[in-house]
Protein backbone atom coordinates (compact mmCIF):
# COMPACT_ATOMS: atom_id res chain seq x y z
CA UNK A 1 0.00 0.00 0.00
CA UNK A 2 1.56 3.25 -1.16
CA UNK A 3 1.72 6.12 1.35
CA UNK A 4 1.61 9.81 0.38
CA UNK A 5 1.67 12.89 2.52
CA UNK A 6 -1.31 14.37 0.66
CA UNK A 7 -3.72 12.64 -1.66
CA UNK A 8 -5.73 14.83 -4.02
CA UNK A 9 -8.91 13.46 -5.58
CA UNK A 10 -9.93 14.96 -8.92
CA UNK A 11 -7.90 16.46 -11.79
CA UNK A 12 -10.16 19.39 -12.57
CA UNK A 13 -9.73 23.03 -11.59
CA UNK A 14 -9.67 22.28 -7.84
CA UNK A 15 -7.20 19.41 -8.08
CA UNK A 16 -4.77 21.24 -10.36
CA UNK A 17 -4.91 24.31 -8.11
CA UNK A 18 -4.30 22.22 -4.98
CA UNK A 19 -1.38 20.45 -6.64
CA UNK A 20 0.29 23.72 -7.61
CA UNK A 21 -0.07 25.18 -4.12
CA UNK A 22 1.20 21.99 -2.47
CA UNK A 23 4.32 21.64 -4.61
CA UNK A 24 5.04 25.37 -4.32
CA UNK A 25 4.45 25.90 -0.60
CA UNK A 26 5.24 22.38 0.64
CA UNK A 27 7.81 20.97 -1.81
CA UNK A 28 9.00 18.46 0.80
CA UNK A 29 5.63 16.71 0.83
CA UNK A 30 4.72 13.84 -1.47
CA UNK A 31 1.39 13.95 -3.25
CA UNK A 32 -0.56 12.35 -6.08
CA UNK A 33 -3.83 13.07 -7.84
CA UNK A 34 -6.39 10.29 -8.38
CA UNK A 35 -8.71 10.95 -11.31
CA UNK A 36 -11.66 8.68 -12.13
CA UNK A 37 -11.76 9.70 -15.79
CA UNK A 38 -9.01 9.28 -18.36
CA UNK A 39 -8.37 12.98 -18.96
CA UNK A 40 -7.65 16.27 -17.23
CA UNK A 41 -10.42 18.82 -16.88
CA UNK A 42 -13.15 17.52 -14.59
CA UNK A 43 -16.42 19.22 -15.50
CA UNK A 44 -14.81 20.77 -18.58
CA UNK A 45 -13.90 17.34 -19.89
CA UNK A 46 -17.26 15.78 -19.01
CA UNK A 47 -19.62 18.29 -20.65
CA UNK A 48 -19.39 18.26 -24.46
CA UNK A 49 -22.77 19.63 -25.56
CA UNK A 50 -22.86 22.24 -28.35
CA UNK A 51 -21.80 25.69 -27.21
CA UNK A 52 -20.48 24.60 -23.81
CA UNK A 53 -18.77 27.62 -22.30
CA UNK A 54 -17.93 29.34 -19.04
CA UNK A 55 -20.58 31.33 -17.25
CA UNK A 56 -17.88 33.15 -15.26
CA UNK A 57 -15.31 35.45 -16.82
CA UNK A 58 -12.05 33.71 -17.66
CA UNK A 59 -9.89 36.26 -15.87
CA UNK A 60 -11.27 34.98 -12.56
CA UNK A 61 -11.89 31.40 -13.71
CA UNK A 62 -8.25 31.22 -14.75
CA UNK A 63 -5.57 30.47 -12.16
CA UNK A 64 -3.87 33.43 -10.45
CA UNK A 65 -0.51 31.72 -10.91
CA UNK A 66 -1.10 31.28 -14.66
CA UNK A 67 -3.42 34.07 -15.85
CA UNK A 68 -5.76 33.65 -18.77
CA UNK A 69 -4.05 35.48 -21.65
CA UNK A 70 -6.67 35.44 -24.41
CA UNK A 71 -9.09 38.31 -24.99
CA UNK A 72 -12.13 36.03 -24.70
CA UNK A 73 -13.81 36.78 -21.39
CA UNK A 74 -16.36 33.98 -21.90
CA UNK A 75 -14.52 30.98 -23.32
CA UNK A 76 -15.75 27.77 -24.95
CA UNK A 77 -15.30 24.43 -23.23
CA UNK A 78 -12.55 23.20 -25.54
CA UNK A 79 -10.43 26.29 -24.84
CA UNK A 80 -10.88 25.89 -21.09
CA UNK A 81 -10.01 22.21 -21.26
CA UNK A 82 -6.87 23.01 -23.26
CA UNK A 83 -5.92 25.73 -20.76
CA UNK A 84 -6.19 23.25 -17.86
CA UNK A 85 -4.12 20.66 -19.72
CA UNK A 86 -1.42 23.21 -20.55
CA UNK A 87 -1.31 24.45 -16.95
CA UNK A 88 -0.89 20.93 -15.60
CA UNK A 89 1.89 20.24 -18.12
CA UNK A 90 3.73 23.51 -17.50
CA UNK A 91 4.10 22.83 -13.77
CA UNK A 92 4.64 19.09 -14.02
CA UNK A 93 1.34 18.37 -12.34
CA UNK A 94 0.26 15.99 -15.10
CA UNK A 95 3.04 13.60 -14.07
CA UNK A 96 1.42 13.25 -10.64
CA UNK A 97 -2.00 12.21 -11.97
CA UNK A 98 -3.15 8.57 -11.80
CA UNK A 99 -6.00 8.27 -14.33
CA UNK A 100 -8.81 5.74 -14.32
CA UNK A 101 -8.93 5.57 -10.51
CA UNK A 102 -12.24 6.18 -8.76
CA UNK A 103 -12.06 6.60 -5.00
CA UNK A 104 -14.83 4.55 -3.42
CA UNK A 105 -14.03 4.84 0.29
CA UNK A 106 -11.80 6.69 2.73
CA UNK A 107 -11.35 5.57 6.34
CA UNK A 108 -9.61 7.62 9.03
CA UNK A 109 -7.74 5.77 11.76
CA UNK A 110 -6.95 7.71 14.93
CA UNK A 111 -4.46 5.09 16.18
CA UNK A 112 -2.52 5.49 12.93
CA UNK A 113 -3.40 9.17 12.35
CA UNK A 114 -3.89 8.61 8.65
CA UNK A 115 -6.43 7.85 5.93
CA UNK A 116 -6.78 4.53 4.16
CA UNK A 117 -8.24 5.10 0.69
CA UNK A 118 -9.92 2.44 -1.43
CA UNK A 119 -9.72 2.89 -5.21
CA UNK A 120 -11.51 1.17 -8.09
CA UNK A 121 -9.25 1.05 -11.16
CA UNK A 122 -10.66 1.26 -14.68
CA UNK A 123 -9.36 -2.21 -15.52
CA UNK A 124 -11.49 -3.72 -12.73
CA UNK A 125 -8.74 -4.09 -10.14
CA UNK A 126 -8.56 -2.30 -6.80
CA UNK A 127 -5.83 -0.30 -5.10
CA UNK A 128 -5.28 1.01 -1.60
CA UNK A 129 -3.41 4.13 -0.56
CA UNK A 130 -2.66 5.73 2.78
CA UNK A 131 -2.17 9.44 3.32
CA UNK A 132 -1.81 11.97 6.10
CA UNK A 133 -4.15 14.53 4.50
CA UNK A 134 -6.97 14.08 2.00
CA UNK A 135 -7.95 16.90 -0.38
CA UNK A 136 -11.20 16.32 -2.27
CA UNK A 137 -11.33 18.36 -5.47
CA UNK A 138 -14.35 16.44 -6.69
CA UNK A 139 -16.78 19.35 -6.92
CA UNK A 140 -20.40 18.56 -6.14
CA UNK A 141 -21.85 17.41 -9.47
CA UNK A 142 -22.78 13.79 -9.94
CA UNK A 143 -20.98 12.80 -13.14
CA UNK A 144 -22.76 9.57 -13.97
CA UNK A 145 -26.29 10.95 -14.10
CA UNK A 146 -28.01 14.29 -14.57
CA UNK A 147 -31.42 15.20 -13.19
CA UNK A 148 -34.49 14.17 -15.14
CA UNK A 149 -37.91 15.11 -13.73
CA UNK A 150 -41.03 13.04 -14.24
CA UNK A 151 -42.03 14.03 -17.77
CA UNK A 152 -45.58 12.90 -18.63
CA UNK A 153 -45.80 10.04 -21.14
CA UNK A 154 -42.30 10.66 -22.49
CA UNK A 155 -42.20 7.02 -23.60
CA UNK A 156 -44.79 7.88 -26.25
CA UNK A 157 -42.30 10.17 -27.99
CA UNK A 158 -40.61 8.58 -31.02
CA UNK A 159 -37.90 11.18 -31.61
CA UNK A 160 -34.47 11.54 -30.01
CA UNK A 161 -34.18 12.45 -26.32
CA UNK A 162 -30.81 13.59 -24.98
CA UNK A 163 -29.55 15.05 -21.71
CA UNK A 164 -26.77 17.66 -22.12
CA UNK A 165 -24.59 15.84 -19.60
CA UNK A 166 -24.43 12.85 -21.97
CA UNK A 167 -24.45 14.47 -25.41
CA UNK A 168 -23.81 11.95 -28.23
CA UNK A 169 -20.84 12.84 -30.41
CA UNK A 170 -22.68 11.83 -33.58
CA UNK A 171 -25.88 13.82 -32.96
CA UNK A 172 -26.40 16.27 -35.84
CA UNK A 173 -29.27 18.70 -35.32
CA UNK A 174 -28.88 20.63 -38.59
CA UNK A 175 -32.24 21.05 -40.32
CA UNK A 176 -34.11 19.55 -37.36
CA UNK A 177 -36.69 20.91 -34.96
CA UNK A 178 -35.23 20.91 -31.46
CA UNK A 179 -37.05 21.59 -28.19
CA UNK A 180 -34.77 22.42 -25.26
CA UNK A 181 -36.57 21.92 -21.95
CA UNK A 182 -35.17 24.22 -19.28
CA UNK A 183 -34.31 27.83 -18.58
CA UNK A 184 -30.93 27.69 -16.85
CA UNK A 185 -27.38 28.31 -17.99
CA UNK A 186 -27.23 25.10 -20.03
CA UNK A 187 -30.42 25.89 -21.92
CA UNK A 188 -29.44 29.46 -22.83
CA UNK A 189 -26.08 28.10 -24.02
CA UNK A 190 -27.60 25.38 -26.18
CA UNK A 191 -30.21 27.53 -27.91
CA UNK A 192 -27.87 29.85 -29.88
CA UNK A 193 -25.34 27.07 -30.50
CA UNK A 194 -27.95 24.76 -32.03
CA UNK A 195 -29.48 27.60 -34.04
CA UNK A 196 -26.06 28.44 -35.44
CA UNK A 197 -25.71 24.79 -36.49
CA UNK A 198 -28.87 25.01 -38.56
CA UNK A 199 -31.53 23.79 -36.13
CA UNK A 200 -34.91 25.40 -35.49
CA UNK A 201 -34.87 25.72 -31.70
CA UNK A 202 -37.58 26.25 -29.11
CA UNK A 203 -36.60 26.79 -25.47
CA UNK A 204 -39.49 25.54 -23.37
CA UNK A 205 -39.46 26.86 -19.84
CA UNK A 206 -41.86 26.45 -16.98
CA UNK A 207 -40.82 29.83 -15.58
CA UNK A 208 -38.28 32.47 -16.65
CA UNK A 209 -34.75 32.98 -15.35
CA UNK A 210 -32.71 36.17 -15.19
CA UNK A 211 -30.65 36.45 -18.37
CA UNK A 212 -27.93 39.04 -18.84
CA UNK A 213 -25.95 39.83 -22.00
CA UNK A 214 -22.26 40.51 -21.35
CA UNK A 215 -19.37 41.21 -23.72
CA UNK A 216 -17.69 38.03 -24.91
CA UNK A 217 -14.29 39.73 -24.89
CA UNK A 218 -12.60 42.20 -22.57
CA UNK A 219 -11.28 45.22 -24.49
CA UNK A 220 -8.85 46.07 -21.70
CA UNK A 221 -6.78 42.97 -22.50
CA UNK A 222 -5.43 44.49 -25.71
CA UNK A 223 -4.77 47.86 -24.08
CA UNK A 224 -2.88 46.76 -20.97
CA UNK A 225 0.52 45.05 -20.73
CA UNK A 226 0.67 41.40 -19.71
CA UNK A 227 1.59 42.20 -16.12
CA UNK A 228 -1.65 44.13 -15.72
CA UNK A 229 -3.88 41.05 -16.01
CA UNK A 230 -4.10 41.06 -12.24
CA UNK A 231 -5.87 44.42 -12.49
CA UNK A 232 -8.44 42.92 -14.86
CA UNK A 233 -8.95 40.05 -12.45
CA UNK A 234 -9.60 42.38 -9.53
CA UNK A 235 -11.79 44.63 -11.64
CA UNK A 236 -14.01 41.66 -12.48
CA UNK A 237 -14.05 40.47 -8.87
CA UNK A 238 -15.20 43.89 -7.67
CA UNK A 239 -17.84 44.32 -10.37
CA UNK A 240 -19.31 40.86 -9.80
CA UNK A 241 -19.25 41.20 -6.01
CA UNK A 242 -20.72 44.68 -6.21
CA UNK A 243 -23.71 43.59 -8.28
CA UNK A 244 -24.31 40.58 -6.03
CA UNK A 245 -24.39 42.82 -2.95
CA UNK A 246 -26.72 45.22 -4.75
CA UNK A 247 -29.07 42.35 -5.62
CA UNK A 248 -29.18 41.12 -2.02
CA UNK A 249 -29.59 44.55 -0.43
CA UNK A 250 -31.65 46.38 -3.08
CA UNK A 251 -33.31 43.78 -5.32
CA UNK A 252 -35.58 46.37 -6.91
CA UNK A 253 -32.62 48.34 -8.22
CA UNK A 254 -30.97 45.15 -9.49
CA UNK A 255 -34.18 44.21 -11.33
CA UNK A 256 -34.28 47.57 -13.05
CA UNK A 257 -30.68 47.20 -14.22
CA UNK A 258 -31.32 43.72 -15.56
CA UNK A 259 -34.49 44.80 -17.35
CA UNK A 260 -32.70 47.78 -18.91
CA UNK A 261 -30.20 45.34 -20.39
CA UNK A 262 -33.02 43.18 -21.78
CA UNK A 263 -34.75 46.17 -23.34
CA UNK A 264 -31.63 46.82 -25.40
CA UNK A 265 -31.92 43.30 -26.81
CA UNK A 266 -35.69 42.74 -27.00
CA UNK A 267 -37.80 45.67 -28.28
CA UNK A 268 -41.14 44.02 -27.44
CA UNK A 269 -41.80 44.59 -23.73
CA UNK A 270 -44.53 41.95 -23.77
CA UNK A 271 -41.90 39.31 -24.53
CA UNK A 272 -39.80 40.52 -21.61
CA UNK A 273 -42.80 40.44 -19.27
CA UNK A 274 -43.83 36.97 -20.37
CA UNK A 275 -40.54 35.14 -20.95
CA UNK A 276 -37.79 37.04 -19.12
CA UNK A 277 -39.33 38.29 -15.87
CA UNK A 278 -38.75 35.70 -13.13
CA UNK A 279 -40.90 35.26 -10.05
CA UNK A 280 -37.87 35.25 -7.73
CA UNK A 281 -35.42 37.99 -6.77
CA UNK A 282 -32.07 38.46 -8.55
CA UNK A 283 -29.42 36.05 -7.25
CA UNK A 284 -31.92 33.80 -5.51
CA UNK A 285 -30.68 31.69 -8.42
CA UNK A 286 -27.59 32.08 -10.59
CA UNK A 287 -27.77 34.59 -13.42
CA UNK A 288 -27.65 33.17 -16.95
CA UNK A 289 -24.98 34.85 -19.06
CA UNK A 290 -25.27 35.14 -22.85
CA UNK A 291 -22.02 36.48 -24.36
CA UNK A 292 -22.57 39.29 -26.85
CA UNK A 293 -26.31 38.58 -26.68
CA UNK A 294 -26.00 35.50 -28.89
CA UNK A 295 -29.28 34.01 -27.71
CA UNK A 296 -31.16 37.20 -28.49
CA UNK A 297 -29.59 37.32 -31.96
CA UNK A 298 -30.86 33.79 -32.58
CA UNK A 299 -34.34 34.91 -31.53
CA UNK A 300 -34.27 37.96 -33.80
CA UNK A 301 -33.15 35.81 -36.73
CA UNK A 302 -36.17 33.55 -36.33
CA UNK A 303 -34.02 30.47 -35.68
CA UNK A 304 -35.00 30.36 -32.00
CA UNK A 305 -37.94 31.17 -29.77
CA UNK A 306 -38.76 31.00 -26.08
CA UNK A 307 -42.04 29.49 -24.89
CA UNK A 308 -43.18 29.82 -21.28
CA UNK A 309 -45.66 27.04 -20.57
CA UNK A 310 -45.99 23.63 -18.90
CA UNK A 311 -46.05 20.18 -20.47
CA UNK A 312 -49.39 18.41 -20.64
CA UNK A 313 -48.04 15.31 -22.37
CA UNK A 314 -45.59 14.01 -24.90
CA UNK A 315 -46.92 12.80 -28.21
CA UNK A 316 -45.23 10.59 -30.77
CA UNK A 317 -43.99 13.66 -32.66
CA UNK A 318 -43.47 16.29 -30.01
CA UNK A 319 -44.92 17.96 -26.92
CA UNK A 320 -48.44 19.14 -26.15
CA UNK A 321 -48.56 22.05 -23.70
CA UNK A 322 -51.18 22.88 -21.10
CA UNK A 323 -52.17 25.86 -23.22
CA UNK A 324 -53.08 23.45 -26.02
CA UNK A 325 -50.16 24.41 -28.23
CA UNK A 326 -48.25 21.62 -29.98
CA UNK A 327 -44.46 21.76 -30.25
CA UNK A 328 -43.25 19.39 -32.99
CA UNK A 329 -39.77 18.08 -32.28
CA UNK A 330 -37.25 15.83 -33.98
CA UNK A 331 -34.98 16.15 -30.93
CA UNK A 332 -35.86 16.90 -27.29
CA UNK A 333 -33.05 18.10 -25.05
CA UNK A 334 -33.74 17.74 -21.32
CA UNK A 335 -31.67 20.59 -19.91
CA UNK A 336 -33.44 20.00 -16.62
CA UNK A 337 -30.57 20.26 -14.21
CA UNK A 338 -27.91 18.42 -12.29
CA UNK A 339 -27.72 16.10 -9.33
CA UNK A 340 -25.41 17.02 -6.47
CA UNK A 341 -23.29 14.82 -4.27
CA UNK A 342 -20.41 15.34 -1.86
CA UNK A 343 -16.94 13.82 -2.11
CA UNK A 344 -17.69 12.13 -5.42
CA UNK A 345 -20.06 9.74 -3.67
CA UNK A 346 -17.29 7.98 -1.73
CA UNK A 347 -17.95 6.40 1.67
CA UNK A 348 -16.17 8.28 4.46
CA UNK A 349 -15.64 6.81 7.93
CA UNK A 350 -13.89 8.11 11.02
CA UNK A 351 -12.77 5.31 13.33
CA UNK A 352 -15.45 3.06 11.92
CA UNK A 353 -18.27 5.62 12.17
CA UNK A 354 -19.82 6.52 8.82
CA UNK A 355 -19.77 10.25 8.13
CA UNK A 356 -22.91 11.66 6.52
CA UNK A 357 -21.69 14.94 4.96
CA UNK A 358 -25.26 16.28 5.11
CA UNK A 359 -25.05 16.14 8.91
CA UNK A 360 -21.75 17.97 9.22
CA UNK A 361 -21.03 21.69 9.36
CA UNK A 362 -18.53 23.29 7.03
CA UNK A 363 -15.52 25.02 8.63
CA UNK A 364 -14.04 28.03 6.82
CA UNK A 365 -15.78 26.82 3.71
CA UNK A 366 -13.49 23.81 3.24
CA UNK A 367 -13.29 21.46 6.23
CA UNK A 368 -16.02 19.30 7.79
CA UNK A 369 -16.87 19.23 11.49
CA UNK A 370 -15.53 16.17 13.25
CA UNK A 371 -13.54 14.94 10.24
CA UNK A 372 -9.73 15.10 10.68
CA UNK A 373 -7.28 16.10 7.96
CA UNK A 374 -9.80 16.34 5.15
CA UNK A 375 -10.65 19.29 2.92
CA UNK A 376 -13.38 19.67 0.32
CA UNK A 377 -13.57 22.31 -2.37
CA UNK A 378 -16.84 24.24 -2.62
CA UNK A 379 -16.89 27.04 -5.18
CA UNK A 380 -18.80 30.29 -5.13
CA UNK A 381 -22.31 30.48 -6.51
CA UNK A 382 -21.95 34.17 -7.36
CA UNK A 383 -18.45 34.15 -8.82
CA UNK A 384 -16.00 31.81 -10.52
CA UNK A 385 -15.19 28.43 -9.00
CA UNK A 386 -11.45 29.07 -9.14
CA UNK A 387 -11.55 32.05 -6.80
CA UNK A 388 -12.81 29.88 -3.97
CA UNK A 389 -10.83 26.74 -4.87
CA UNK A 390 -7.54 28.65 -4.81
CA UNK A 391 -8.34 30.08 -1.39
CA UNK A 392 -9.16 26.59 -0.16
CA UNK A 393 -5.84 25.23 -1.41
CA UNK A 394 -3.93 28.11 0.16
CA UNK A 395 -5.73 27.69 3.47
CA UNK A 396 -4.90 23.98 3.55
CA UNK A 397 -1.24 24.81 2.91
CA UNK A 398 -1.34 27.31 5.76
CA UNK A 399 -2.94 24.76 8.07
CA UNK A 400 -0.30 22.17 7.16
CA UNK A 401 2.46 24.69 7.89
CA UNK A 402 0.95 25.37 11.32
CA UNK A 403 0.79 21.64 12.03
CA UNK A 404 4.43 21.26 11.00
CA UNK A 405 5.53 24.11 13.24
CA UNK A 406 3.90 22.55 16.31
CA UNK A 407 4.41 18.88 15.55
CA UNK A 408 0.72 18.14 15.12
CA UNK A 409 -0.38 14.99 13.32
CA UNK A 410 -4.04 15.89 12.81
CA UNK A 411 -6.44 18.84 12.86
CA UNK A 412 -10.18 18.36 13.47
CA UNK A 413 -12.75 21.19 13.36
CA UNK A 414 -14.99 20.92 16.44
CA UNK A 415 -18.52 22.29 16.14
CA UNK A 416 -19.96 22.79 19.61
CA UNK A 417 -23.57 23.23 18.49
CA UNK A 418 -23.87 26.78 19.81
CA UNK A 419 -24.17 28.12 16.26
CA UNK A 420 -27.43 27.19 14.53
CA UNK A 421 -26.90 25.30 11.29
CA UNK A 422 -28.48 26.44 8.01
CA UNK A 423 -28.32 25.37 4.34
CA UNK A 424 -24.91 25.57 2.71
CA UNK A 425 -25.96 27.32 -0.53
CA UNK A 426 -28.42 30.20 -0.33
CA UNK A 427 -30.08 29.50 -3.68
CA UNK A 428 -33.64 28.52 -4.53
CA UNK A 429 -32.53 26.62 -7.64
CA UNK A 430 -34.05 23.17 -7.98
CA UNK A 431 -30.71 21.34 -8.00
CA UNK A 432 -29.76 23.00 -4.71
CA UNK A 433 -33.11 22.39 -3.03
CA UNK A 434 -33.08 18.73 -4.05
CA UNK A 435 -29.68 18.33 -2.39
CA UNK A 436 -30.57 20.07 0.88
CA UNK A 437 -30.02 16.88 2.88
CA UNK A 438 -26.91 15.90 0.91
CA UNK A 439 -24.75 19.00 1.26
CA UNK A 440 -23.05 20.00 4.53
CA UNK A 441 -24.63 22.76 6.60
CA UNK A 442 -23.14 26.08 7.59
CA UNK A 443 -23.47 28.16 10.73
CA UNK A 444 -24.35 31.80 11.24
CA UNK A 445 -21.01 32.97 12.62
CA UNK A 446 -17.34 32.55 11.73
CA UNK A 447 -15.57 30.25 11.19
CA UNK A 448 -18.64 28.17 10.33
CA UNK A 449 -19.95 30.38 7.51
CA UNK A 450 -19.47 29.81 3.79
CA UNK A 451 -19.09 33.41 2.67
CA UNK A 452 -20.07 34.34 -0.86
CA UNK A 453 -17.60 37.19 -0.67
CA UNK A 454 -14.10 36.83 -2.09
CA UNK A 455 -12.74 39.91 -0.31
CA UNK A 456 -13.82 38.59 3.10
CA UNK A 457 -12.42 35.16 2.32
CA UNK A 458 -9.05 36.52 1.23
CA UNK A 459 -8.59 38.09 4.66
CA UNK A 460 -9.82 34.97 6.47
CA UNK A 461 -7.56 32.67 4.46
CA UNK A 462 -4.43 34.70 5.01
CA UNK A 463 -4.97 36.05 8.52
CA UNK A 464 -7.72 33.98 10.17
CA UNK A 465 -6.85 32.08 13.36
CA UNK A 466 -6.15 28.48 12.27
CA UNK A 467 -6.52 27.29 15.88
CA UNK A 468 -10.06 28.59 16.44
CA UNK A 469 -12.54 25.74 17.05
CA UNK A 470 -9.83 23.29 15.99
CA UNK A 471 -8.63 20.25 17.92
CA UNK A 472 -5.04 19.25 17.18
CA UNK A 473 -3.38 15.94 18.01
CA UNK A 474 0.36 15.56 18.54
CA UNK A 475 0.41 11.75 18.67
CA UNK A 476 -1.95 8.92 17.71
CA UNK A 477 -5.16 8.84 19.74
CA UNK A 478 -7.43 5.97 20.70
CA UNK A 479 -10.41 7.53 18.97
CA UNK A 480 -11.21 10.74 17.12
CA UNK A 481 -14.24 12.96 17.67
CA UNK A 482 -16.94 11.81 15.26
CA UNK A 483 -18.71 14.23 12.97
CA UNK A 484 -21.21 16.52 14.67
CA UNK A 485 -24.81 15.88 13.66
CA UNK A 486 -25.89 19.33 12.53
CA UNK A 487 -29.49 18.18 12.17
CA UNK A 488 -29.78 16.76 15.67
CA UNK A 489 -31.46 18.79 18.43
CA UNK A 490 -29.09 20.62 20.72
CA UNK A 491 -29.14 19.93 24.47
CA UNK A 492 -30.79 22.53 26.68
Amino acid sequence: MEHLDVLVVGAGISGIDAAYRLQTEHPQRTYAILEARDAIGGTWDLFRFPGIRSDSDMFTLGFPFRPWRAAAAIADGASIRRYLQETAAEFGIDRRIRFGRRVTAAAWSSPDQRWIVEVQVADGSTERYSCDFLFLGTGYYRYDRGYLPDLPVIDAYRGTVVHPQHWPEDLDCAGKRVVVIGSGATAVTLVPALAERGAQVTMLQRSPSYVVALPGTDRLVDRLPRWAHRLIRWKNVLVTSGFYELARRAPGAAKRLLRAGLERQIPDHRVIDRDFTPRYQPWDQRLCVVPDGDMFRAMRSGRAEVVTDTIATFTSVGIRLDSGRELPADVVVTATGLQLQVAGGMRITVDGTVVDPGRTVVYRGCLLSGVPNLAICIGYVNASWTLRSDLTARYVCRLLAHMDAHGYRSATPEFDGDVAARPLLALTSGYVQRAADVLPKQGTAAPWVLHQNYLVDVLSTRFGDVTRDMVFAVRPMRRSTVAVDAAAPRPD
